[in-house]
């Protein structure tokens, strides 16, 4: 059965969505199916348009055509701030650490707004010890990995059912990402659903069921890992490896 017939396990499908900057058509037409339980990457050089299409998603700059479903609902006009509230979570490219607050203080400011317990706080850092050792360090003073996880688990603090990320492993170094990589598959096999924005390729398939491939706004392949490997033209062409 292929994923598009076994829609009754789709919790994100996204259906010939056009995306514009003002006069500027971004996305034409794209389209995606995120299932319950699984991961999707979504791969494509810089300009391809992945970091739009997550921003249609979240109602961050909204489609002018095509709709977007959540869990059986029409997100498509959506504010943002409502589809978060409605079980999507979302870890920006500059992971929207602030400088000045504690790693207690950030998690703090999430457990108030999601009406959450510090024991289910310290469920969620179970999966970063590294954050629960430096709950008292500012966010300046924390690595970029260290960063990048404390922005996780912040999102991770609303229980949402779909987790988008943003180029999570964007200036970290390769060991820094395995972890990355071990988070997100520990997440994943704790039923959520996840939809990964990634430039590095060998991540983003670890850890995908599928794999979305965009360029100038087009989808240009969408299969699972193990196909995008058998298309050699599609990875030199759209993600530049030979």
């Amino acid at each position: 059965m292929s994923r598009n017939e076994n829609a009754q396990d789709a919790l994100l499908t996204a259906t010939e969505i056009h995306t514009y900057y003002g006069d500027s058509h971004v996305l034409h037409g794209v389209s995606l199916q995120v299932n319950r339980g699984e991961c999707v990457s979504l791969l494509g050089r810089n300009g391809a348009g992945k970091s739009t299409t997550l921003r249609s998603i979240l109602g961050l700059t909204p489609a002018r055509s095509g709709t977007i479903t959540f869990a059986g609902n029409d997100i498509t006009r959506n504010p943002t701030h409502r589809n978060i509230r409605e079980g999507i979570g979302y870890v920006p490219e500059d992971r929207g650490i602030f400088s000045s607050l504690t790693v207690r203080e950030h998690l703090d400011v999430a457990m108030w707004a999601n009406g959450k317990s510090v024991s289910q706080r310290d469920e969620v850092l179970k999966l970063f010890p590294r954050i629960s050792e430096r709950m008292g360090h500012f966010g300046q003073q924390l690595s970029g990995g260290e960063q990048q996880m404390l922005a996780i688990a912040r999102a991770l603090l609303s229980e949402p059912e779909l987790l988008i990320l943003d180029e999570p492993s964007e200036g970290l170094a390769p060991i820094i990402v395995e972890e990355v990589r071990d988070t997100l598959l520990r997440i994943k096999a704790g039923g959520t659903s996840i939809l990964l924005v990634e430039q590095n390729v060998a991540l983003a398939t670890a850890v995908a069921d599928s794999v979305t491939v965009l360029s100038q706004g087009i989808v240009q392949f969408s299969g699972t890992p193990a196909e995008l490997e058998a298309q050699p033209d599609i990875k030199e062409t759209h993600l530049g490896i030979a």
